[in-house]
């Protein structure tokens, strides 16, 4: 979705940008929609970017549609006509590894590799050129934007100040937030239960191998939700978006032939190879995971209520009972302290909105320092395992302020000035730089902010 007001923190705005090539600069053909310094936006180019928007849900009409892409991509040709006065560069590596993500999200987008190559009327060869070429231009805008903000910095009065600003009644209201310790138990005999689960994945694999659908057979004992819908069909993926053990086995397999049982962290499959097309698959499967039984259920729970009774008597501490008892191993070398699985991110405090639903329950009704009942819950990959919680700290749901939210703030203060920044800059590129404007786009509003000369 296109922003309503150009904040200049560019995205892709589209799939394909044009090729360069030299234009004379004093004039326009048909097919240029602008020139911008030693830049060309193509006509061609620009309606194919609305084009794409429109096929994925855009609702904003195509005259106002036009203008925006319109506009950002006026102000990425600036960034980029001044990386080369500055003679900024980037070389292939910096977007290499996340091209064949990018054709790969084309083709799915599309539907398959002839449908993309119908829509832009152009070869797969051209159409990954294009969009390399595209991301190389991204990566040149970022590295003059960085030139430019490398020196922006907020001091503590400048925060004060921008904190100030903010009308109250338009502060935000920050919910609740927790950091949370677990002990986790996984069902004890776990082996037994693989073992049963293998066996019914061995029944329903000889039933697919005598002559009955997979499709049916995954929309009747497949265990994963969204795509039994579909017989168990996941669309095209390429290996690295899929479990190590799970591409090993759908990149051996011959097209329409039948795995052997496979285990990944989500449990056991069977795989089906529909189609590949160079490196990516498309697979149906069908999961099985390990079922708890009662008396496994019983066992963890009593093991997790005398662990929760030792702590409460403080025979053990908490943080010694999850090292040497806890079975999530990321939590357990933290002495249980709970981190979120975004690698990115590892934040230790959650909102009640981020927990699973038996977490949910638990941790609302505990005060800091309490320690749930055992309970039966999923872990991140959906497993049944069995926990107890404690609250190490609470943050009550508040309205936005310095001394609890100081980092947000800030953040935000940053973003504020660097746009600042960026404005200016692009106000004062602008008054300097050779720009020819199509007429069929002088209609646009934006255009009487100095474009048009």
């Amino acid at each position: 979705m296109i922003k309503r007001k150009l904040k200049f923190c560019l995205v892709l705005i589209g799939l394909l940008l044009p090729g360069a090539f030299v234009v004379n600069a004093q004039q326009l053909v048909e097919s240029i929609a602008a020139i911008v310094g030693n830049e060309v936006i193509y006509l061609s180019d620009l309606e194919n970017t609305i084009a794409d928007l429109k096929r994925n849900g855009t609702k904003t009409s195509v005259e106002k549609l036009s203008c925006n892409v319109f506009q950002e991509m006026l102000v990425s040709k600036l960034f980029l006509d001044q990386a080369r006065i500055d003679s900024i560069t980037v070389t292939d590596d910096a977007v290499d590894g996340d091209l064949n993500m990018r054709m790969n999200d084309a083709i799915r987008r599309a539907g398959s590799e002839a449908a993309l190559v119908a829509y832009f009327k152009k070869s797969m060869i051209e159409i990954r050129r294009d969009i390399k070429k595209t991301m190389l231009e991204q990566e040149i805008v970022r590295e003059v934007q960085s030139k430019l903000a490398k020196n922006i910095t907020i001091t503590p009065n400048a925060l004060k100040r921008y904190y100030s600003s903010i009308p109250k009644d338009s502060l935000p209201v920050i919910p609740a937030k927790y950091e949370i310790s677990i002990i986790q138990v996984d069902p004890p005999s776990n082996e037994d239960n693989k073992a049963d689960a293998r066996q019914k994945l061995l029944d329903i694999r000889s039933q697919i191998l005598g002559g009955k659908s997979f499709n049916v057979l995954a929309i009747m004992y497949s265990e994963d939700p969204e795509s039994a819908k579909n017989g168990g069909e996941i669309g095209f993926l390429t290996r690295g978006e899929l479990e190590k053990e799970y591409a090993d086995a759908a990149f051996s397999l011959t097209k329409n032939t039948v795995s052997k049982i496979v285990e990944t962290k989500f449990g056991f499959h069977i795989i089906q190879l529909i189609d590949r097309k160079g490196e990516m698959v498309n697979t149906r499967h069908i999961l099985v995971r390990p079922k708890v039984k009662p008396d496994q259920e019983a066992k963890a729970i009593f093991k997790l209520d005398s662990l929760a009774n030792l702590i409460r008597k403080d025979s053990i501490k908490f943080t010694d009972a999850a090292l040497r008892f806890s079975t999530h191993k990321d939590s357990r070398i933290n002495g249980g302290k709970l981190v979120s699985v975004n690698p990115s991110e590892r934040i230790t405090w959650f909102t009640l909105e981020q927990l699973n639903h038996e977490m949910y329950i638990k941790v609302r009704d505990l005060k800091v320092g309490e320690i749930s009942d055992p309970f039966r819950t999923t872990d991140e990959n959906n497993n049944v395992v069995f926990r107890i919680v404690k609250i190490d700290n609470e943050l009550p749901a508040h309205t936005s302020n310095m001394k609890d939210d100081y980092q947000n703030i800030y953040n935000q203060a940053l973003v504020t000035e660097r746009t600042k920044v960026f404005d200016k800059w692009v106000k004062n590129k602008i008054a300097i730089t050779y720009i020819k404007i199509s007429t069929e786009f002088k209609t646009c509003e934006f255009l009487q902010n100095g474009w048009l000369k």
